[in-house]
């Protein structure tokens, strides 16, 4: 009879520890799976996101020298600028990692937004005296200013905004994902509890 028992419990033992090493196996298939998945949307989320714009504006240079004894030459010129502009994340220079026991896509950098601006120059209404005429070097000098001048106001504008709309529209994939998995999506091991918060964080 002791023997059966003894049986009995050994069987037990082998049966319940044969169902932990398959079970845990189980869960680690699980989880290598799950993360191949996640892998997978960082991948497809790795890409060059581009917002575009385009902006008209007329600018006016003025010029005046000192010829000789209070005697002025002065040179004008009227230009229209179209400018088309872009701002990109290449979001291929993300930098992440996927931390599968912790069940964390920590995401440790996002690239800044590139902004690239394409004017075109048509000048009009040149006027010029004899002794103060316009030069190659003068149309250069008046490109590189006006484009410095549509630069700056284009950084302060809402196609800015428009571009880390789109970032985080991207980024909010991800969420999304790792929420319904059960995981965590981080920013430098700051957790993101809601979509509104990975917004703020960015």
């Amino acid at each position: 009879m002791k023997k059966f028992v003894l049986g009995v419990v050994v069987t037990i033992i082998v049966f319940f520890g044969y169902q932990y090493f398959v079970d845990k196996k189980d869960n680690k298939t699980e989880l290598a799976q799950t993360s191949a998945l996640i892998e997978k949307e960082v991948k497809n989320v790795s890409k060059l996101v581009v917002t575009e714009s385009s902006y008209a504006q007329i600018f006016t240079y003025k010029n005046t020298e000192n010829v000789f004894l209070g005697i002025t030459a002065k040179k004008k010129a009227i230009l229209a600028v179209n400018t088309k502009a872009t701002v990109a994340y290449d979001l291929a220079q993300m930098q992440y990692e996927v931390l599968t026991e912790d069940k964390i896509l920590r995401i440790t950098k996002i690239p800044k937004p590139e902004l690239n601006i394409y004017p075109e120059f048509d000048f009009y209404d040149v006027t010029q005296d004899y002794l103060n005429q316009f030069k190659a070097d003068d149309y250069n000098v008046i490109k590189k200013r006006v484009t410095k001048q549509i630069k700056e106001k284009i950084e302060k504008s809402v196609v800015m905004q428009n571009a880390e709309n789109r970032l985080v529209s991207e980024l909010q994939k991800l969420f999304i994902l790792t929420n319904s998995l059960g995981w965590t999506l981080e920013y430098h091991k700051q957790p993101i509890q809601s979509e509104k918060e990975l917004e703020i964080l960015l």
